[in-house]
C-alpha cells in the first residue's frame, strides 16, 4: 500500500531532474578534463552549483510534502506544492547552467522553491500548534 502517493509522484519526477543535472556535471567534467573540483572551468562550476543547489533544497521540500500528506492536507494543495517545486527546480537548473546564467530563471526557481518552503513550513507549524 502506497501511503504517500503524491509525494512519491513528485519524488520520482524530481529524481529525473537530479539525473539530468548529474549527467550535465559529468559531461562538463569530461570536456574540461577535471575529475575533482571545477578547475578554472566556469561552465563546470555552474553545472556543479546547479546540481548542489538541487541537492540542498529538494530533500527538505520533499520531507515537508510528505509530512503534509501524512497529515491529511488536501490533494490539490499537495499537487500545487509538488508542481511548484518541480517547475522551480527545473527553472533554477536551466538558469544556472546557461552562460553566463539566466538570472530571471534562477529567480523564478528560487521564488518557487522558497514558496514551497514557506507554505509547507507554515502549514506544519500551524498544524503543530493547533494539535
Amino acid at each position: 500500500m502506497n501511503t504517500l502517493p503524491i509525494t512519491a509522484l513528485y519524488a520520482g519526477l524530481l529524481a529525473f531532474v537530479l539525473l539530468w543535472l548529474s549527467i550535465a556535471v559529468i559531461g562538463h567534467r569530461r570536456r574540461a578534463k577535471v575529475s575533482l573540483g571545477t578547475g578554472e572551468d566556469k561552465a563546470l562550476l555552474q553545472a556543479t552549483r546547479a546540481h548542489a543547489n538541487f541537492c540542498e533544497y529538494t530533500p527538505f521540500c520533499l520531507i515537508l510534502l510528505a509530512l503534509l500528506e501524512l497529515g491529511g492536507t488536501a490533494a490539490w494543495m499537495l499537487h500545487a506544492l509538488g508542481l511548484l517545486l518541480l517547475v522551480g527546480r527545473i527553472a533554477h537548473g536551466i538558469g544556472l547552467m546557461h552562460q553566463p546564467g539566466s538570472f530571471r530563471l534562477r529567480q523564478v526557481g528560487m521564488l518557487a522553491t522558497f514558496t514551497v518552503l514557506i507554505a509547507g513550513g507554515a502549514l506544519l507549524v500551524v498544524r503543530g500548534l493547533l494539535g
